[in-house]
């Protein structure tokens, strides 16, 4: 199993309900494919550097899971598919960063 981070950048324009929705299909299609949900952040609503599909913001998720890295393609796939994730990043790491990330504490 490797360790990964991951970024999903959803549609501004869902709702509560259906950020929630998307987000536990992504937890249950990494379930799937006999990952592992570490811990993940939700880093809110956040402007783009450039519009993606004309949105000029989009809802960050972060998530740190471990995966046979053969099946990321899979994962992928099945975002590249979605049409309310904009965007996504995995990046193997040799061990998971400490949470909260910079990301929450520039909030505070």
């Amino acid at each position: 199993m490797d360790n990964f981070e991951v970024v999903l950048l959803l549609s501004p324009d869902l709702s509560n309900p259906a950020i929630i929705k998307e987000e536990e299909n992504f937890e249950q299609n990494i379930g799937n494919l006999e990952g592992k949900l570490i811990s993940n952040e939700d880093w809110g609503l956040k402007d783009l550097n450039f519009n993606i599909n004309n949105h000029k913001k989009a809802f960050y998720k972060f998530y740190q899971i471990e995966a046979d890295g053969k099946k990321i393609q899979d994962i992928k796939k099945i975002l590249t598919q979605n049409e309310k994730v904009l965007r996504y990043l995995f990046i193997k790491v040799e061990k998971h960063q400490i949470l909260p990330t910079k990301m929450i504490d520039e909030e505070k």
